[in-house]
């Protein structure tokens, strides 16, 4: 059997003997909206819970529409053409918009890189294109207190904008439940202290921050409620197939349009799959998300429901930009230094967790499960040991020892990684 797992910008090949019996996990075929272009552009004519962005936008003074940073795969090449020339056509000048880059606390998308993050050459000459910076004081207004304590505070841009727009990809999270809409608000132009606040080690412990759940999910709670002190915000929300075509756009208040995408992508992304694997195969889901070895760790989290207790989890990620940021490589020091046990009695003791520390705890979930493994050509000398878990020279010879040590031949393979999230539901 062949199989291609979605590995940086193409694909890694991984040829399996016949005597293995693999179980291949992907998505039910999604529909393919054949005119993008113009179903954007239905889409903002066809509001829910709210009215025409064209009527939205008249008589505002300005506005600020936010795009996830790079390491989300959003084709904004076919959303923000439509949004700008919406806004202008109800009465804004360029000068009074702009689109802010939801950095969260990641690094600026810059240059060339935000270029590409764009899409539309157009839109760059157009209007402004800023990069959200979580770390500068004087960026940020504060809005007001959860009843959880997370004093909020997010970019002023957005906060004092009259016109409040947010774009993004709903797809399954591994702590929030689904990504997009009010994600990309909290953490996306959150202050640091908000952020570290809301990810720290007693909202990330909570069972229900977890891949496809909402209910109950404090992180989403959060959210919802910073969402409820900005008043009112409006929606772009898409689902992308996984060759990365566009399945589903739609647009409107943002807490109600972004629920109607996270029922249309639910049905495909959460698989049900009858029985658990000793030995389970997955990936990054590919360029951008591989670009690091933090952003991997989402690929390490979302098949653990269908792993055995001791089995081996073995993942591809290009990781092309190495570890992550400094932050993560020292949380990942702690982790080698003080062991599992060591490091959460750590962070437990925090009110506000250190920068990026809490995809280091998100690691921890398969660690208990499972040994795990990662094939890489983009991580090099000292970051390979930080990684914390096994480095493998080949996905194959891994699957195979994992298999003889095992003595079991069943295999479960997952090409897009943390796009789809397997359900262990024996009746399936």
């Amino acid at each position: 059997m062949r199989v291609e797992l979605s590995f940086g910008k193409g694909s890694l090949a991984l040829e399996l003997p016949d005597d293995i019996d693999a179980t291949v996990i992907r998505k039910p075929l999604m529909p393919l909206l054949s005119n993008p272009i113009s179903s954007v552009q239905a889409a903002l004519n066809a509001p829910i819970s709210s009215r025409s962005l064209i009527d939205e936008a008249r008589g505002a003074r300005s506005a600020c529409i936010l795009i996830c940073d790079i390491t989300r795969p959003v084709p904004n090449e076919l959303l923000l053409g439509p949004l700008v020339r919406a806004l202008m056509e109800a009465g804004l000048q360029p000068a009074q918009i702009c689109i802010l880059v939801a950095t969260g606390l990641h690094r600026p998308n810059e240059g060339a890189e935000l270029e590409e993050l764009v899409g539309d050459p157009w839109v760059l000459r157009t209007v402004r294109v800023e990069n959200h910076f979580a770390r500068n004081d004087e960026d940020h207004a504060p809005i007001g207190t959860t009843r959880a304590g997370t004093a909020v505070r997010l970019d002023r841009r957005f906060v004092e904008a009259d016109l409040k727009i947010v774009t993004g990809l709903v797809e399954p999270h591994f702590m929030a439940g689904y990504s997009g809409g009010r994600k990309v608000i909290a953490p996306g132009v959150a202050h640091a202290e908000t952020i570290t606040t809301f990810h720290n080690a007693r909202f990330m412990a909570h069972p229900l921050a977890a891949n496809c759940v909402l209910d109950g999910n404090p992180l989403h709670r959060e959210q919802l409620e910073i969402v409820q002190m900005l008043g009112r915000v409006l929606a772009v929300n898409v689902v992308i197939d996984e060759n990365r075509q566009l399945s589903f756009v739609n647009y409107g208040e943002i807490v109600a349009s972004h629920l109607h995408a996270v029922e249309f992508i639910r049905g495909f992304a959460q698989v049900p799959v009858h029985r658990r694997f000793k030995t389970v195969v997955t990936s990054a889901a590919g360029y951008p998300l591989d670009k690091t070895y933090y952003q991997t760790v989402k690929g390490m989290v979302a098949p653990l429901e269908i792993l055995e207790s001791g089995g081996n989890l073995i993942v591809a990620s290009e990781c092309s930009e190495g570890i992550g940021s400094v932050e993560y490589a020292d949380a990942q020091r702690r982790l080698l230094q003080l062991g599992t046990k060591g490091f959460l009695r750590d962070i437990e003791r925090k009110d506000h967790a250190d920068i990026d520390e809490w995809q280091t705890q998100m690691q921890l979930k398969p660690m208990r499960v499972g040994s795990v493994h990662l094939y890489s050509t983009g991580l090099l000398g000292a970051d390979r040991t930080l990684t914390g878990v096994s480095m493998v020279d080949s996905v194959r010879d891994a699957v195979l020892h994992s298999v003889e040590a095992a003595g079991d031949p069943h295999v479960a393979i997952i090409p897009e990684g943390p796009y789809v999230v397997p359900i262990y539901r024996p009746d399936a």
